[in-house]
């Protein structure tokens, strides 16, 4: 008899769905604790620790999520909540990128604004994101 290969009986998915899941709270658990490490005066260790761990961890992220796709045939075009959240993505990473990255090396009052706006764009990204990926709205399609 012949296995359908679908997400529930591959290993290569589950692998990459655990992949997935940890980088996810590599990329997003320590953001929680930006504002206060950075009121402690720590900003050069929240810089190394965002740059050597965060970002990489958003990275893997989009690969393992992509990889998932692929390997559990997930058409984008019939699942309009994966696109949604490529997108949310791509919002974090430029967050990341243009408002934590260099708020964290400046101990200034516009540091912590950008690192405050960034923080906060990155947690909405994260409950949303969440909602798309648990409750799937618009369907879930297998090629």
């Amino acid at each position: 008899m012949l296995a359908i290969l679908t997400p529930e009986n591959n290993d290569l998915y589950r692998d990459l769905y655990f992949v997935h899941l940890l980088s996810a709270i590599c990329a997003f658990g320590p953001l929680f604790v930006y504002p206060r490490l950075q009121r402690a005066g720590d900003t050069e260790g929240i810089a190394k620790l965002h740059m050597r761990f965060v970002f990489p961890a958003l990275i893997v992220l989009w690969v393992a999520g992509m990889g998932m796709a692929g390997v559990g045939k997930i058409s984008l075009a019939g699942t309009p909540f994966v696109t949604a959240t490529i997108v949310l993505w791509l919002v974090a990473l430029v967050a990341s990128w243009f408002l934590i990255r260099p708020a964290l090396s400046h101990p200034d009052e516009s540091a912590k604004s950008k690192l405050s706006m960034g923080v906060g764009i990155t947690h909405v990204v994260l409950v949303v994101a969440l909602y798309l990926m648990i409750f799937k709205p618009g369907g879930y399609s297998f090629n």
